[in-house]
């Protein structure tokens, strides 16, 4: 069964009801499989589902943390 664990809401600010929710997902593809990091984004939270969902294995998660800070900078 899988487990989710909201780790933060943060408001979409290009989006008046928007969000943006980060969640650990522990075994998100049945028993045994990585856990993840689930990042969904709700142009309106009211909604069930997000607009757009991605989920990072544990063993990315570096990674894609050091390409995120890349294009921050890039900004």
């Amino acid at each position: 069964m899988k487990e989710a664990t909201t780790i933060k809401e943060i408001a979409l600010r290009s989006a008046e009801k928007g969000a943006i929710k980060v969640a650990v997902v522990k075994e998100p593809y049945g028993a045994g499989s990585e856990p993840v990091v689930s990042v969904g984004v709700w142009l309106d939270k009211a909604n069930e589902e997000p607009d757009w969902k991605v989920h990072i294995p544990k063993s990315n998660l570096d990674e894609v943390i050091a390409a995120l800070q890349e294009a921050k900078a890039a900004l």
